[in-house]
């Protein structure tokens, strides 16, 4: 039994008889009426009645219709399914995040994403830059979106620069300045509030490193496991802290940024998948991620400047 077999049954039926669902399909009538003929034969009952030269369905006939039209529905179904999965728009996803540093972007690109792929499963997973590390290196994650590679993991995972996270400087807004920028250097006296190495170490690091270069190592008072911890404890006074520009779109009411100068440490937030070749999903997300690239900067843009504008607003 074909296919064909099934089609051309369901047109006899929906035409009410042989020579109107033989225009239907552009096929010679005969060609049909052997294709129905080979069908009864094969399930060795008749599906129509014959009598009058109509061609109407026995009782046995009437529910075998009703199963055709299911089974050729599914297979159209099918065909479609397979199409849009050719096309990465049905499948499974799974991307491991740096919450702190993507709040800016990442909720509006979701949202952009379910409705271009509708039928992609999305997972989505909150994880510390080593956490997203071993994810990728144990399949638990397709694609994280985390800070830059060593140069040793650049050679198993591929990656593509997202945007440009400036390190800003963290005080308490008691704290008065007399400028809108800070050397890092001003800071060699103050306790450091830094971001758990264990979690980040190439934050730390980036951050430790700098603050040598500029002559003294930071007296790290305590090193917290989020960024809303420093942000909290910078607020309660307990030290001042450097971290990415990204952290402003947390709570942040009781501190304020300071941009350091000169303005020359980034962090980049990238994106990063296996070397191996991409699944189909995952190629049409990394091409979404290249469409929306713009989109991404914008909104971190945003984020900053908002937060700008409401600690001027605050030491007014």
């Amino acid at each position: 039994m074909e296919l064909r077999h099934l089609r051309y049954f369901r047109a006899v039926v929906e035409c009410n008889g042989y020579r109107k669902a033989a225009q239907q399909l552009h096929i010679a009538q005969p060609s049909i009426s052997e294709a129905v003929s080979d069908l009864e034969e094969e399930l060795g009952l008749k599906l129509f009645s014959r009598a009058n030269r109509m061609a109407r369905l026995t009782p046995e006939g009437e529910i075998f219709y009703t199963d055709t039209v299911r089974i050729l529905q599914q297979a159209e179904d099918a065909v479609v399914t397979a199409k849009r999965a050719a096309q990465g728009k049905v499948g499974r996803l799974s991307i491991g995040f740096i919450g702190s540093a993507t709040l800016s972007f990442l909720p509006d690109l979701i949202r952009r994403y379910k409705l271009e792929y509708p039928d992609v499963r999305l997972e989505l997973k909150d994880l510390y830059p080593v956490e997203l590390d071993d994810a990728l290196d144990h399949g638990a994650i397709d694609i994280a979106i985390t800070r830059s590679l060593s140069l040793e993991r650049s050679k198993k995972f591929q990656s593509r620069v997202l945007l440009r996270d400036p390190l800003v400087a963290v005080l308490p807004l008691s704290r008065s300045l007399k400028k809108k920028t800070i050397r890092l250097a001003d800071l060699a006296n103050e306790r450091f509030l830094l971001f758990n190495r264990r979690g980040a170490p190439g934050v730390f690091d980036m951050i430790v490193g700098a603050c040598r270069s500029e002559g003294f190592s930071p007296h790290v008072e305590n090193e917290p496991n989020s960024m809303q911890t420093i942000l909290s404890l910078v607020e309660a006074e307990e030290g001042v802290a450097i971290v990415p520009a990204s952290t402003s779109n947390l709570r942040s009411n009781g501190v304020q940024f300071v941009r350091l100068a000169p303005n020359n440490l980034y962090l980049d937030l990238i994106a990063a998948w296996p070397t191996d070749e991409p699944s189909i999903v995952l190629r049409s997300f990394l091409e979404f991620l290249n469409r929306n690239s713009d989109l991404i900067r914008k909104k971190a843009e945003l984020g900053r400047r908002a937060t700008d504008a409401k600690q001027s607003v605050a030491q007014i």
